[in-house]
């Protein structure tokens, strides 16, 4: 094929997936989900420096949990909240690692796990699918989410990875539609980038 066709050929498909991103709402989910995922942020560092103020001294606070707990458990509560469909807001245990004795290693394992954690909830959704009365639950419970993955497929992932959107159900709903596992394992992989960027502006903020 000749390289201005070639060209030619790939803007049009470009075109044709903007289009239909469009059509489907896609880029105005989007849009709602960064003004979701920055007010939280905002709120989040404020509230730590707020409670931090006028509370309680935060940086006590996570001493006193870094020395009763041993990082094994932390870790192991971490793991199983992110494969729960994230129970717990991972920012407590971001805050956690800036007070143990190596913040970088230990945020580096949370990012790890947290991904982990989706990949496994993906085989959690192909397994529910086995189960009539489970299925039938979760499919009216996530009605949306699974109908947003038919549509969108992997940049929900994307962005259920790099929002505070819940991003193990993401996982889940790709796997009870049986979205392609290699595409989840691909896109999931921005989960490490959240971590990165929230751990900056949680560190910021605990000394």
């Amino acid at each position: 094929m000749p390289r201005k066709k070639r060209k030619k050929t790939q803007k049009e498909r470009v075109k044709l997936v903007h289009k239909y991103y469009a059509r489907t709402g896609f880029y105005l989910f989007v849009w709602e989900s960064l003004k979701k995922a920055f007010l939280p942020l905002i709120g989040i560092v404020l509230a730590i420096v707020l409670f931090n103020k006028y509370v309680y001294n935060i940086n006590d606070g996570l001493r006193y949990f870094t020395e009763t707990f041993s990082r094994t458990s932390v870790l192991s509560v971490f793991f199983i909240s992110e494969t729960l469909l994230g129970l717990i807001p991972p920012e407590i245990f971001i805050a956690w690692t800036k007070k143990t004795n190596e913040p970088i290693l230990n945020l580096s394992i949370l990012a790890v796990l947290s991904y982990t954690g989706g990949l496994i909830t993906y085989f959690l959704g192909r397994m529910t699918l086995k189960i009539e009365s489970i299925s039938d639950y979760l499919e009216v419970k996530m009605a949306k989410n699974l109908d947003n993955t038919k549509k969108w497929g992997g940049i929900l992932i994307l962005v259920g990875a790099l929002l505070p959107l819940p991003f193990s159900i993401a996982c889940m709903a790709a796997g009870m539609i049986k979205y392609p596992f290699k595409n989840v394992v691909f896109f999931g992989l921005f989960r490490l980038l959240r971590f990165a960027i929230y751990g900056w502006a949680i560190f910021k903020v605990v000394h």
